[in-house]
């Protein structure tokens, strides 16, 4: 079945308005699929939607909704109106860096919201229709840091975790009913991330700045392995990485990283 036909005519992605979530909206315009943009910045999402238009011929939606908000799902659904959607990339997220017990528990509440609680209202939402349509697909945006825990960023580390398991556990359920998923799970992107994590790589060694990747390379791996694998990790380091971390004992890996982590962020502990 030719991708258009699987995954659309509608793909709806969140986060959309930069990094990630930008070049999916590109590659998939690419691909002939129509994009719905979800995200907070309206202005940011016009222009991506009239840069994708001039650029593809395919059609766009801004929605601009707050994934923290209760009621998000109906702002979203009254914006489609009756556009089916056959891609759901679940893309939207926060995190930022530093000890557990320091950070404001609002803004931890927030992110729990945000990273956890919206993926799984809009998958369960579009999952049942693209099951009774009996096609379709959904991407997880996990991380390398729901792989292996990770200190200093524990809270986004656990919520990744649970993006990862939600995916491959519905890849499995819903390969069934003919709707692929898939749980991608990069590890440094450059992406505005850094920025609003408190992360500054300018000062890393080069080996370490040498693994952070674009965007489009995550994406064209994440497109790559939907409706053939569970978890998809970009990037042959990452995956060593990975493979690495499953050989060794189970508190090697977190203390590894921990002192990783507390050279990358000197100011923070």
């Amino acid at each position: 079945m030719a991708f258009v036909d699987k995954y659309g005519p509608w793909a709806l992605i969140t986060g959309a308005s930069a990094g990630i979530g930008a070049e999916f909206a590109h590659q998939l315009a690419v691909r002939g699929l129509n994009v719905a943009l979800v995200a907070r910045r309206g202005e940011r999402l016009e222009a991506l939607a009239e840069d994708i238009e001039l650029k593809h011929d395919v059609r766009t939606l801004a929605i601009v909704a707050d994934l923290t908000a209760a009621d998000f799902l109906d702002t979203i659904t009254a914006a489609l109106d009756t556009r089916h959607v056959g891609l759901l990339v679940n893309n939207a997220g926060s995190g930022f860096t530093g000890a557990f017990l320091d950070h404001d528990l609002d803004a931890e509440l927030n992110m729990l919201a945000l990273n956890c609680r919206a993926p799984l209202i809009l998958a369960h939402h579009f999952g049942r229709r693209m099951r009774d349509h009996r096609r379709g697909g959904i991407i997880m945006l996990a991380s390398i840091a729901g792989i292996v825990p990770t200190p200093l960023f524990a809270h986004y580390s656990a919520t990744k975790a649970w993006n990862r398991f939600l995916g491959e556990g519905l890849h499995e359920e819903l390969a069934r009913d003919g709707v692929d998923v898939v749980s991608l799970c990069p590890g440094l992107t450059r992406s505005e991330f850094f920025e609003h994590a408190n992360v500054d790589p300018s000062g890393w060694p080069a080996p370490l700045r040498a693994t952070i990747m674009t965007p489009k390379h995550v994406v064209k791996a994440g497109l790559k392995g939907l409706g053939k694998h569970s978890q998809v990790v970009p990037g042959l380091s990452y995956r060593m990485l990975m493979r690495a971390s499953r050989l060794a004992p189970g508190s090697l890996p977190p203390w590894i990283v921990d002192r990783v982590m507390r050279f990358a962020l000197p100011r923070t502990h």
